[in-house]
């Protein structure tokens, strides 16, 4: 069962058992916005210390080696990252960055896998599969997201890494909000009764299946397959071995009334599914990595375009750890508190 934090704390101290039942659902809005599903407001994790971690190898077929020396790499990954906060900022996103200044957490620049936030005021934490990468759910954000925040509750889903079960936030899960639809693919990093539980706690609907490379290994988190944003969904659905599984994604993805561009494992391996919809000062943007939006076609790039802009941002040193633009990104749906004039 998961935990419910005393959110006065947010620490390490002793924790008190969510009441039984799930917690109301309030509708869905962005923060400062008024697309349900792309928030105007993110929070990016900026590392002093970086490098591809050699405990995600195992099965994150996207790492690849860092050229360069070690100190040379970490400076390079905290340059993309301040490059993807000012671009967004230029967007009219609302950033906020928390520095890292940890040498134990070399993939906290994918603060997404940990954490997530909901317009109830709900923060859920989720547990991580590597045991070097669980030190990255830190009190001092969670204080920070609540003096600025409205933030109701933190559900700590976390608890079963423990006993080797794993639920690694929305890595594992695409959330649509809108349509409450929680799209999985299945891999040691998702825990499918850890699915369900989060399903009936925040009302989603799971859709899971199974997701390989032309290899048969495992696609290792979902969100490098897929996007989903307001009007359109990215997804490699070829990767969607079994074609009848295949056909209900997407037409599930259709039925929500989006606009599905699919594209080919190739591109899925230039991260042009680990994208984001947000929402910036004048109207959508899908936020990806330099690399993603040169493997696009120019049928793709229409599709994507009639519906949002694209905003690209070459990261190739944090996507040498096997994840891209939209690890890096958590989005922020709660709701500020100079808005509700609580404190």
């Amino acid at each position: 069962m998961p935990q419910l934090l005393d959110t006065r704390l947010l620490d390490t101290r002793p924790r008190e058992t969510r009441p039984h039942g799930p917690a109301p659902v309030a509708a869905p809005t962005a923060t400062g916005g008024p697309c349900a599903q792309s928030p105007s407001a993110v929070f990016l994790v900026r590392p002093r210390f970086f490098t591809p971690n050699p405990a995600t190898l195992v099965d994150n077929a996207f790492q690849f080696d860092a050229p360069g020396a070690a100190e040379d790499v970490a400076a390079r990954a905290r340059a993309e990252v301040t490059a993807l906060a000012s671009a967004l900022r230029r967007c009219g996103v609302g950033v906020r960055v928390f520095d890292d200044a940890s040498a134990a957490r070399p993939d906290s620049v994918f603060p997404n896998n940990w954490i997530t936030t909901h317009a109830d005021g709900t923060v859920c934490l989720y547990p991580l599969y590597a045991p070097n990468r669980r030190g990255e759910r830190r009190a001092d954000v969670l204080r920070r997201l609540r003096e600025d925040f409205v933030v109701r509750r933190v559900v700590d889903y976390s608890p079963p890494e423990d006993d080797g079960r794993f639920l690694e936030g929305t890595g594992v899960m695409v959330l649509d909000h809108v349509h409450r639809v929680a799209y999985a693919c299945r891999s040691r990093r998702m825990d499918e009764e850890l699915l369900e539980e989060f399903c009936r706690d925040r009302g989603y609907s799971p859709v899971v299946f199974d997701a390989t490379d032309a290899d048969g290994v495992p696609v290792y988190h979902t969100n490098v397959l897929m996007s989903i944003g307001e009007r359109i969904a990215v997804i490699g659905a070829g990767m969607i071995r079994d074609g009848a599984r295949r056909e209900q994604v997407l037409a599930s993805l259709r039925a929500s009334g989006r606009r599905v561009v699919e594209i080919s494992e190739e591109q899925v391996r230039s991260f042009a599914g680990n994208c984001i919809e947000l929402t910036g000062a004048e109207g959508p943007v899908l936020a990806m990595s330099g690399t993603a939006a040169r493997s696009l076609r120019a049928d793709q790039r229409a599709a994507i375009e009639a519906c949002c802009r694209i905003l690209a941002v070459d990261v190739p040193t944090i996507e040498s750890a096997g994840g891209s633009v939209r690890c890096m990104i958590a989005g922020n749906h709660l709701q500020p508190r100079r808005a509700t004039g609580r404190r």
